[in-house]
């Protein structure tokens, strides 16, 4: 590969520096980032090491307050200008993403579709998911997160031989090492950053989908069933249903036991989960859930909605962690009394976190996106037709 690939994200932030970095180590890449504006995630400005490029199509403003006609001629104009052997695109619904294929059908480049969608995130509709089919079919191959957004890009179309995995991964040893490191210092770090003895974390944005409320009434549950035994919960995030979980644990008691430090930027997550005894993620709906691959990486047993992607490639029953019904509380109960009435197995659970993890290292993403590089060269572009330009281009519109 001589030319560059074009990776594109929405926004560039630590966890996609760390994939690019593997990327770059196996063949020459470019990174296009819409805009470094997100009012998703607060991630601080990660400066990158040089070893790729960098291009940020719009550097102040969000790339969603721009027209149409505006992005599709940045973009355009720099992947006219970067000629890249391929382009790695990041789903299939984003306005950019669907110009960027747009770009690839005219300009006989082939399109890598980037995916962590499963069917079972939203409620499918039939003409959507026909229109769907029209835009997936113009991908000339895919990497996906693990077995289930494969088995759902392969009904959209995409041939099981040019899927690979590997789309969601970590910096495994940036948590690890973390977590070792703030083991060794436990004492003072849970004195100066106020952290009990013993407690179950959780990691998120505070927004429905992540089903905190029901975390925390199954806590309660916990708690009663425990005693004095109970550990602490501490909720490590933030955003808008913070003052209701507050109210919420206030009402329910809580408040010496359930603890929201806020919202910690990426070098300071190894801390938090370094000094947890077990990691809980209740998502009703989560296309992977990357927290839980920092979790493991930091050695910690998981306890891992049955709803996200991640679950049946990173939670192996009853050796490293459990999943769980998101919507029945009592469900989630029982797990966290199972994990932590069992203090003997809880290393042996961590451990093995680790083991799985390290079969999805940033390598992987690396070798799964080579892959598919080559599985599109040797296929070539698919070629679209007027009906399939024109389904492209309305879905951008829309």
């Amino acid at each position: 590969m001589t030319r560059p690939l074009a990776i594109l994200f929405q926004r560039l932030g630590p966890y996609h520096h760390a994939r690019m970095e593997a990327a770059a180590n196996l063949f020459p890449i470019a990174a296009v980032e819409y805009s470094p504006l997100d009012p998703t995630y607060a991630w601080a400005t990660v400066a990158p090491n040089g070893r790729y490029p960098v291009h940020t199509l719009f550097p102040e403003v969000q790339i969603g307050s721009q027209s149409l006609r505006r992005v599709r001629e940045r973009l355009w104009r720099l992947l006219d200008g970067l000629g890249p052997s391929a382009v790695a695109v990041p789903g299939w619904s984003a306005p950019a993403s669907l110009l960027a294929l747009e770009w690839c059908q005219r300009s006989g480049v082939p399109a890598v579709l980037m995916s962590e969608s499963q069917e079972t995130d939203a409620r499918r509709n039939a003409l959507q998911e026909l229109l769907k089919r029209r835009v997936v079919r113009q991908f000339a191959a895919g990497l996906v997160g693990g077995q289930s957004h494969r088995r759902y890009v392969e009904t959209l179309g995409l041939p099981a031989e040019r899927v690979f995995d590997g789309y969601d991964v970590i910096d495994n040893a940036h948590f690890a090492n973390g977590a070792d490191e703030a083991r060794r210092s436990a004492p003072d770090l849970r004195s100066r950053l106020g952290l009990p003895e013993r407690y179950f974390l959780a990691v998120s944005r505070f927004v429905p989908k992540k089903n905190l409320e029901r975390l925390v009434e199954a806590y309660r549950r916990y708690r009663h069933a425990s005693g004095a035994s109970a550990w602490s919960l501490v909720l490590l995030g933030d955003g808008a249903l913070r003052p209701e979980l507050l109210r919420l644990r206030d009402r329910l008691g809580l408040a010496a036991h359930v603890l929201l430090p806020g919202f910690k930027q990426y070098e300071e997550l190894p801390v938090y989960f370094g000094l947890a005894q077990a990691f809980v993620h209740a998502s009703t709906v989560e296309q992977w859930g990357l927290v839980v691959n920092e979790a493991m990486a930091s050695g910690l047993p998981v306890l891992v909605s049955d709803r996200c992607g991640c679950a049946p490639d990173l939670v192996s029953e009853g050796v490293n962690g459990h999943t769980f019904d998101p919507f029945d509380a009592a469900d989630l109960s029982q797990r966290l009394v199972s994990v932590a009435s069992d203090p003997a197995a809880l290393a042996s659970m961590g451990q093995a976190s680790r083991e799985i993890i390290a079969r999805w290292s940033t390598a992987r993403f690396a070798e799964g996106l080579r892959s598919a590089v080559t599985a599109a060269s040797t296929r070539g572009h698919p070629r679209a037709g007027l009906t399939d330009l024109l389904v492209i281009r309305g879905l951008a519109l829309r």
